[in-house]
This record gives C-alpha cells, structure tokens and sequence, in this order.
C-alpha cells in the first residue's frame, strides 16, 4: 500500500510506501501517526502547516462487511487539538482500490481564491480547476461531479460552509448509492480543507490494487465465519437494520439521556412522534423512493443505514440517524420528522455537523432568541450560516463560539466541542468519554449508553469509559464500524483472526487493547504537544450544579477520576 502526498502549493503530487510499522493502521491511528510526526501541534489549524489527512484501514476489502470506513483528520480549529472523523460510503473502498492507505493534502494555495477538484484514477492524479463549483451546495456538486466523472467514482466534498472556513464545516462523502449524506462531521475539517482550496476528491473505480492475502484458507473461512455473526446476532441483524440508530430514542428517553430543550431535560415530551419504531413505520407508510434499512458500502450485513422520503415519496435525506434526530429535533424542542428533515438536508447541503450546529442553536433559543419548536425559525438560522451573514458566521462557528457572543452561561461543550445527544449528567460513564478523549466532546470516541450498569451511579464509570474509549480507538483504526462490537467479542476476535490471515501476523485479541492504548496516548500527545493539560478533561460547569430531569442528575462524577483515567499502570500495560 502507498501513501499520496499532494501539495496544495506546488501542486505536485508524490506517492510513497506506506511505512512497515503503519501496515496495521488506519482511518484514525494513521492520522493520530501522521500528525503527531509531521505537524506542529501549535500551528494555526487552517494556517499551511496543518495537513488534512484522508485515510481507510487495513481490512479495506468489499467481501469484509463493514470495514470500508473513511476517516478525515487533522488540527481542528474547533478544539484546537487532534480530530479524526470517519463515514461510511465508498471512499474508503475506492482508495484502497487505488493502492492508497491515505492521502496526505500539504500546504495551502498562495491565493486563497484557488479551488480545486483532486482527480485520483488508475493513470491519472491530477487537480482540477474549480472555479465553477464556488459556494456551491453538496447536492448541487455531487450531481454535476457525477456528470463529469461518471457514476461510479466516489465523491469527497464540502459545502459553502467549508469554503467560508466555518468550524462547524463538514466533510461530505456519497454512499454506494450516490447519496452525498456520509459526514466527517465533527470538529470543523470541512473548514480545513477550504483552506487548503479543495473542493472536492474524486476516485475512480478502474483501480487495480489487490491486497496479498498471506493465508488465503484461513482468510476465507474467518470472513464467513464472521459474516455468520453478524447475520445472528439481534443487535447486527434485526434492531439497526430494523430501526436504524434512531432504534435508540426509546430507550435514551427512559434513561433520561435524551437531549431536549437546549440541555435543560434529559426527557421529550414528544419522544413517540420520533421513535425508531415511529421512523420504520412512516418509511413504509409512505413508500416511494423511502426505506428503512440501507446500506451505506458495499457488502455491508448490518444495513443501519435509511432512506427517508418526504409526503411526495421523494428522497429527502439518507440516513436519518439518531444525533441529528435529537440535536436538529429534541435539543430545539421540534418533534416532526419531516421538519426535522428539512433541517437536516439544509445542513447536507451546505456541509455542516449536525451536532455542532444543533447545539449552537440550542444556546440561540434559550436566550430567547428564537422559539423552541419553531422549526421555520430553525431553518431560517441554518440558511443565515449557509449564506454566511454576520449572524451566521457566529452560529457557523459552533456552540462554545454562539454562547460566547451571546453570553450565555450554558455551552454544552468539552474541549471546544459541543457534547452529543447522550446526555451525560443521567449517562454518566459519557461524562468521562467526552472530558477525557482526545478528540473533545465526540459520543463515538467511547459511547457507554449500552452497558448493563446503573447509569446514575458516578462510580465505576471512569473504567467503563476508559475501557471502552480504548475499543473503539482500535476499531476506528481498523476502519470497521463501531456497531460491529455489538455483536460481541468474538467480532473482535474475528477481525483479529483477519488480520493475521492477511499481514501473516500472529495477534490475539488482547491485541485491540495495544492498538487502541496506543492510537489514544499518541493523540494525547499531540494535545499535549499543543498546549493541552489536565485542565482540558472536563464537564461544562452548568452541567456540575444544573440538575436535569427527569431523574435530576448532575455530573458529579469524582475529579480525581478523570485523572485516574490516565494512570500509568493502566496505559502501560
């Protein structure tokens, strides 16, 4: 496998052997490598020293389901340390098809008013004038790129929100459909790579790179045995390819982890109209272009993507997941799928999180300054950022940004970053996750809402996070989704299995463990390199003494445990 280099200010472009201690890494633990080597953690994050690394993992086969993950890293100018975010869709495929672990995008244009498509096939790498795609939205692009390129390329874009160098800007992937819904979301790489004046990266599917497999029978027979899993398992075969992540709202609600009313309840009032179940049911009733359960890659068994089509049948977005249901519905107190819809296409479009900017808007309407549940209200903000008026510039630049503009008291963020849709005063094993990880306030860096524990007990959540922080840091890594670890440990221990068949390595399980000790303590060091101390894990203050209902619950987990979370004797073993 190989490593492309393309330099925004030269334009030259360079291929080189992926290093032989990186052969196993992927997605986030090459970027976490990459970075820690090669950029300065103090640099400014849209300045030319930082770099946007595009990275898949190394089980990037299409017979492996699930494990064609892309993941986008680099300085964020939203936390101001070390950010991978990672999509489902081709990309990842494609470019492991190409004969690319990652592309490495260096420097930035000399003229801030350059854009640039990057073209990557077979015979060709190339950028591309475009000029013609300015402050041009997602769908819009995708469906000239499509045009240009043909169907079958995997596209890589950002919005007007991206060009405007918004920190709310995300990275937009099409799936194996040609959705553009796929989102590097978090942590304002859509901003990083507008500032490198990259539009877009498109990928051929004429690459003819075929990984060697060093044991073949072993392979196969562990990549059925596998694929079995996940056809068995409840969780992989009927609850997400069912429901979806929306199939979580239930039961979050019940928790008391429901984010809703801007962070002041941890409980909706109109949780039975935004159900998974309720979403299954509206998808069928309505048929047309709709469907519950899609797949966002090839070969993927799990399915826990959707379709949802508006009234008309129409496709309106794809997929309608839980995050943007609670952020974009409950967090602004807006219990209708459709108008939550509309606000989540608005934000496809002009390439924005969904979390960031729905938190944002929280902070907005609990000044006061907009009602809750006026979805019109909503989306009129959300264009205001699209368009990049004053007003949305600052909502643009996420929730830590808005409250500090607006004086507000209550930004629901850790390291700059707003907090997700697990509410983590009533799940408290999230509190740790969002204060310790590295990433800042990122649910996916360690979710704990699933673990049979009693969620309102703050003790033995430090362990559970921790635990589970490293699992997911492996995972990320290897380029598999995170939903593959509920179907258990032997998944895990198939994946391991995998490699070793593949790279002739002779791992065990315990190797997930190494993997991700080791991928979360080089992000560490990056965060530490720039600045970042102890300070840095912890909880907004508000959530320390606000208790939110229904089960009135604050953050109280002890602080020596965010700094037992880091004891050597654990991170050593």
């Amino acid at each position: 496998m190989k490593i492309l280099r393309v330099n925004m200010r030269t334009k030259a472009t360079i291929k080189e052997e992926l290093p032989r201690e990186w052969e196993l890494y992927g997605c986030r633990g090459l970027v976490a490598k990459v970075l820690l080597k090669e950029v300065p953690p103090a640099c400014e994050p849209l300045g030319p020293f930082n770099k946007l690394v595009f990275a898949n993992g190394p089980m990037a086969f299409p017979n492996v389901s699930s494990a064609g993950r892309f993941s986008a890293g680099g300085k964020s100018p939203l936390t101001g340390g070390i950010k991978e975010a990672n999509s489902g869709g081709i990309a990842g495929l494609r470019l492991a098809g190409q004969g690319f672990r990652a592309v490495i995008i260096e420097d930035k244009p000399e003229n801030r008013e350059e854009l640039y498509v990057l073209h990557i096939g077979r015979d060709r790498i190339r950028l591309e004038n475009a000029a013609e795609y300015k402050l041009m939205g997602v769908h819009e692009l995708a469906e000239k790129l499509f045009a240009r390129y043909g169907k079958d390329v995997s596209l890589t874009m950002i919005g007007p929100a991206g060009e405007m160098l918004m920190s709310s800007a995300a990275i937009v992937n099409v799936d194996k459909d040609g959705n553009p819904s796929r989102c590097c979301a978090r942590g304002g790489l859509g901003a990083v790579m507008g500032s490198k004046g990259l539009k877009a990266v498109v990928v051929e599917n004429d690459g003819d790179f075929r990984q060697e497999i060093k044991d073949p029978k072993k392979f196969n027979e562990t990549v059925k045995a596998y694929a079995e899993l996940l056809r068995t398992s409840h969780q992989t075969s009927v609850a997400y390819t069912l429901y979806g992540t929306a199939g979580l709202i239930a039961t979050i609600n019940e928790l008391g982890g429901m984010t809703s009313y801007a962070f002041r309840s941890g409980s909706f009032d109109k949780v039975e109209e935004i159900t998974g179940e309720k979403l299954y049911d509206v998808i069928n009733e309505r048929g047309g272009e709709g469907t519950p359960t899609h797949a966002c890659m090839p070969g993927c068994l799990i399915r826990s993507s959707n379709v949802f089509a508006g009234k008309d049948g129409k496709k309106k977005v794809a997929s309608f997941e839980y995050e943007t249901i609670a952020m974009l519905g409950s967090n602004l107190g807006i219990g209708n799928f459709d108008e939550i819809a509309e606000l989540n296409y608005l934000c496809n479009d002009y390439g924005i999180d969904t979390i960031e900017i729905g938190a944002a808007l929280g902070v907005y309407m609990d000044l006061g300054l907009a009602r809750f549940g006026d979805a019109a209200a909503a989306a009129g903000l959300i264009k205001e950022v699209g368009s990049g008026t004053l007003l949305g510039k600052v909502l643009g630049e996420g929730a830590a940004v808005t409250a500090r503009i607006f004086k507000s008291l209550r930004a629901p963020v850790a390291k700059g970053q707003s907090i997700a849709a697990h509410e983590p005063r009533s799940i408290k094993g999230m509190s740790v996750t969002y204060a310790t990880s590295p990433m800042g306030a990122d649910h996916t860096a360690g979710v704990t809402t699933r673990a049979k524990v009693n969620q309102l007990d703050p003790n033995g959540q430090m362990e559970l996070s921790r635990s589970t922080q490293v699992r997911m840091a492996a995972v990320d890594t290897l380029g598999v989704c995170m939903f593959v670890t509920t179907a258990g440990m032997k998944a895990l221990l198939y994946l391991v299995e995998m490699l070793n068949a593949v790279y002739g390595t002779e791992h065990t399980v315990e190797f997930i463990n190494k993997l991700g000790k080791d991928v979360i303590l080089t992000e560490r060091e990056f965060n530490t390199r720039a600045g970042f101390n102890g300070y840095d894990d912890r909880m907004p203050e508000f959530m320390m003494y606000e208790a939110i209902p229904p089960h009135n619950a604050v953050s109280d987990i002890p602080k020596e445990h965010y700094k037992l979370f880091w004891d050597d004797d654990y991170w050593k073993k």
